[in-house]
């Protein structure tokens, strides 16, 4: 596989799923279930998947394939694989707020090189070029080619006036405290993997993350911002946040623009 086959494969697939994802929220009702550890689950995360799925896997059956929704997955490990979050933020979803991503990434040596990340109810796709360059593209989207794509880039922080995004469903005490550590200019919220893309454009300089993560939830929104020259980090002792861990679950994070002074934990 190269990246030149794997990325309108992860663009497409992100497109088929997004239209699957919006029938469904678009219907008068939708099943939620109740996972075994206690998050929610639809029907349309359960029907992204199968087709993401089957797509990676017809695509490239020689890839290992880690995805949300199959619990068997998440004990396969590898220095490459695919990971798959077929709908981040399902709590937007089934509150009907709209943010909420189709994320597809490649991770390879523990670093995701590359990803799509998808919104489809805000019109909104990011994800890397083959040469490893993120963009953005703006609908309407066509399944069969890149549209108008354009070069994305994080900011020039201003440390005295700091744009701040932090999670919508998620955000705690501790999370406000240590975004209390910098000078912010204005502090937004938003749901799912978004939260890196925001970062990636530049329309925000920062995002703490103080709670639970898993590497599907991130992977794909770390090789945007990387793409756009951005950088993630382990809370704790700032070193890069990696992947492949036992389990696929993260750390606490700290995703930024790079001229952003990072204050310890």
């Amino acid at each position: 596989m190269t990246y030149d086959e794997l990325i309108p494969v992860i663009r497409r697939l992100a497109l088929e799923a997004g239209d699957k994802i919006m029938e469904i929220y678009n219907a008068d009702d939708f099943e939620v279930k109740v996972k075994s550890d206690a998050s929610p689950v639809t029907e349309a995360d359960e029907a992204a998947d199968a087709l993401i799925s089957a797509g990676l896997t017809e695509a490239f059956p020689d890839i290992l394939l880690v995805t949300e929704e199959q619990a068997a997955s998440h004990t396969r490990t590898g220095d490459t694989f695919l990971i798959v979050d077929p709908l981040d933020g399902t709590k937007e979803f089934i509150n009907r707020r709209g943010d909420f991503t189709v994320n597809i990434a490649l991770v390879e040596n523990g670093t995701p090189t590359r990803g799509v990340v998808y919104a489809p109810a805000k019109g909104r796709m990011f994800y890397t070029l083959a040469d490893g360059r993120s963009v953005e593209e703006s609908g309407p989207f066509d399944k069969s080619g890149a549209g108008q794509a354009s070069p994305i880039s994080v900011s020039e922080p201003d440390n005295s006036a700091l744009m701040v995004v932090a999670s919508k469903s998620h955000r705690d005490q501790a999370t406000d405290d240590y975004i209390g550590k910098y000078q912010v200019k204005d502090s937004k919220s938003a749901g799912s993997s978004l939260k890196f893309c925001l970062v990636a454009t530049g329309e925000a300089d920062l995002y703490p993350r103080l709670g639970r993560t898993m590497e599907w939830d991130t992977a794909a929104g770390h090789a945007v911002l990387a793409g756009a020259g951005g950088k993630v980090i382990r809370f704790d002792d700032h070193t890069p946040l990696t992947y492949g861990k036992e389990g696929y679950a993260n750390p606490f994070f700290i995703a930024y623009a790079p001229g952003v002074d990072l204050k310890e934990a």
